[in-house]
């Protein structure tokens, strides 16, 4: 499925109204805005372009946007671009940024063509979440916890060098079946008994083999691309708080425009769909669990499932960067070190991160009180840090 921006074939990405070259994005409107006549423009909306008129229960076998394809080790992320203002040549690392100015006639040279670098997706989500909100959102997410903050924290504290930055996911729609198997227990009776100087409490249940099949679908079911963010080692960063201030609004994505990134950071995106096929299946049963989790309500002692068995009929993917307002901060130990982060995100303003505690103050906030076990457990992890 081809999603290239034919229109930015040359490199020259022009204000369609004056062919400035001078062009960023404008976040409080999310369009872009040329610096030269203040020109504002869209690009078009990718979700008609990839999902056409069909509904996703007839989604059959594997479609794979342009955008998304798979990588190739040979390809350099040096591209080399003639600029179409003078003709000289004009050498961008797609690896540190996504454009560069002529040094000769002062053109803005953009890399729009669809190299099988992981570089460029096929749509991005545009900022709409200024600086200034999220520095805001993060001192107030920050000042909740600053009571119980490591000093560290407290003393270099500076929500000021946030960093804006698309992160590359792949936008997953699916149809699928699912079959779970296991079994499930009602509580008939409930009593207690004397075993040597105590009381045991008891129950009696009816034991059911349970059964169940769902058909579904998802629409734009996000997964992160990037084997550095998908990398939840919780004992040296707290990259799982980026799943936590999702959903975005992906269904208002646009089509790639590399000027849409000016004045921000970037990762590129460094694993194909087969080798996140498996955390899409492990998601796909999730939800499949839980679509049948109303069904099996009337067994009070719960439903142990035993087996799982996942069909899926059809997938379409799109590479997307979506945009994350990101603070971070490092913090050293004894044993080991952390990198805490603080995220918003930069469609809806959600808020969530880490912030590094001073066990002494948890402590002392649990002798004050008088929670003698809190104190205890605090103790023990202020001994192991």
């Amino acid at each position: 499925m081809d999603t290239a921006n034919t229109r930015l074939s040359d490199g020259l990405n022009r204000c369609p109204k004056c062919g400035s070259t001078d062009i960023q994005l404008r976040v409080s409107t999310g369009m872009l805005v040329c610096l030269f006549c203040r020109h504002e423009w869209s690009e078009a909306q990718v979700e008609p372009m990839v999902s056409g008129d069909a509904p996703l229960t007839e989604l059959s076998g594997t479609t794979i946007a342009s955008g998304a394809s798979d990588i190739s080790p040979e390809v350099s992320g040096m591209m080399t671009l003639k600029c179409a203002g003078c003709g000289s040549e004009v050498v961008v690392n797609t690896a540190e940024a996504m454009s560069s100015r002529c040094h000769w006639c002062r053109h803005v040279l953009t890399i729009n063509e669809q190299i099988p670098n992981g570089a460029v997706p096929d749509a991005v989500l545009p900022f709409s979440v200024t600086q200034a909100q999220a520095v805001e959102k993060i001192r107030e997410f920050a000042g909740k916890r600053r009571m119980f903050a490591h000093a560290s924290f407290r003393t270099g504290f500076s929500p000021e060098n946030v960093v804006g930055v698309y992160l590359p996911y792949m936008v997953v729609d699916g149809n699928a079946s699912a079959d779970v198997h296991g079994f499930g227990e009602i509580e008939t009776r409930r009593y207690t008994r004397k075993v040597g100087d105590n009381e045991e409490t008891f129950y009696d249940a009816d034991v059911y083999q349970v059964n169940r099949h769902v058909d579904y679908t998802v629409d734009d079911l996000t997964i992160e691309s990037s084997a550095q963010r998908a990398n939840m080692n919780a004992l040296v960063n707290t990259n799982n708080i980026i799943n936590t201030i999702l959903p975005f609004d992906t269904k208002n994505a646009v089509q790639w425009n590399a000027n849409y990134l000016i004045g921000f950071t970037s990762e590129r995106r460094d694993q194909d769909v087969s080798q996140v096929q498996p955390v899409l299946e492990d998601q796909l049963l999730s939800i499949a669990r839980s679509q049948v989790h109303n069904s099996v309500r009337q067994y009070n002692r719960g439903v142990r499932w035993e087996a799982e068995h996942l069909d899926v009929h059809g997938t379409r993917w799109v590479a997307m960067y979506l945009p994350v307002w990101l603070y971070s901060f490092y913090q050293e130990g004894k044993n080991s070190s952390m990198v805490h982060y603080i995220a918003v995100n930069g469609r809806t303003g959600e808020t969530m991160g880490s912030v590094p505690v001073s066990h002494g103050r948890l402590l002392l906030a649990a002798l004050a009180a008088g929670t003698v076990l809190e104190a205890i457990v605090i103790w023990i992890l202020v001994m192991l840090s």
